[in-house]
């Protein structure tokens, strides 16, 4: 690539007047705002419900602040989001000031800090799926979810699924790739209470590993031919004790799939070595003995 293709194509990348992908990043601190104390249990009531989870949390560690993250999760879904009242009543179980849950609250993308919809929405707009045309995704998804109150859309710096680029989490289900008329089939289908994008979900694709994206860990008895809408090729139940699928289409008899003759076997008497046994392995054998 020329350097006049790099400048295009850093032009392209659309960035805020702060130099970010992601809005935000310069909102105004307050600094002239005393520092909270950490609150206290007479007058901060904490719901019992949200007090057992967050102790349950905090036993897991040696540190009672590495709950800090699972703690706030906790608060969100009491409370709908991480709303002041929210951070006060896990500062005081944690004993921690609100200011340190803030600082967290506010640095990772999955707590809401503000009462906004109920479904969310992230596009992901990092350089993979920009290139794919995140952006203009983002937009469609933007003006799709306009008018609708139940709906968050935010862009996200980068959700790792480079693979299925353009792609967005709904939900936390993650759906790709994306094309601009989907982000109407997105809202509807929320709107409905239906399954996102079913035939798009990464969830349902074909996968490796067959306990993936199992919530149980358990491995049911799949059929002997499977064929999902959506996925890349139907799913075959493997040779009885094969380690893995058979392998279509080779033929055994070709000399190239032969074992490597430069490479031992099991039984083979020469050892791990390979060749005729030489002077030093019988002079080894004769020691040993």
């Amino acid at each position: 690539m020329s350097a006049a293709d790099r400048t295009a194509l850093a032009a392209s990348v659309r960035r805020y007047s702060h130099g970010s992908r992601v809005p935000g990043w310069d909102d105004a601190v307050d600094l002239d705002k005393d520092p909270a104390a950490i609150p206290d249990p007479a007058s901060t009531p904490v719901p019992e419900e949200l007090r057992a989870t967050i102790e349950r949390s905090m036993a897991k560690y040696p540190d009672r602040r590495s709950a800090a993250i699972p703690a706030l999760a906790a608060a969100q879904r009491f409370h709908g989001y991480c709303s002041p009242e929210a951070m006060d009543q896990v500062a005081c179980v944690m004993r921690l000031t609100p200011g340190y849950l803030v600082s967290l609250a506010t640095f990772y993308d999955m707590f809401k800090t503000d009462d906004r919809g109920i479904h969310d929405v992230y596009v992901c707009t990092n350089i993979s799926c920009s290139l794919c045309g995140a952006d203009d995704v983002y937009d469609a998804m933007k003006e799709a979810a306009r008018d609708e109150t139940d709906v968050n859309v935010k862009p996200f710096e980068c959700l790792g699924a480079c693979d299925i680029a353009p792609m967005a989490s709904v939900d936390g289900i993650y759906v790709g790739p994306l094309l601009v008329e989907d982000t109407q089939t997105i809202v509807e289908d929320l709107r409905a209470g239906r399954a996102v994008l079913e035939h798009k979900q990464l969830r349902l694709r074909r996968s490796a590993d067959p306990d993936a994206n199992s919530e149980r860990f358990e491995r049911d008895a799949p059929p002997a031919f499977e064929a999902r809408e959506g996925g890349a090729d139907p799913i075959r139940e493997p040779a009885a004790g094969a380690a893995g699928p058979p392998m279509i289409g080779v033929d055994k008899s070709d000399p190239a799939m032969a074992p490597d003759p430069q490479l031992p076997r099991d039984d083979d008497p020469r050892g791990s070595s390979g060749g005729e046994p030489s002077e030093a392995d019988s002079a080894e054998e004769k020691d040993d003995r």
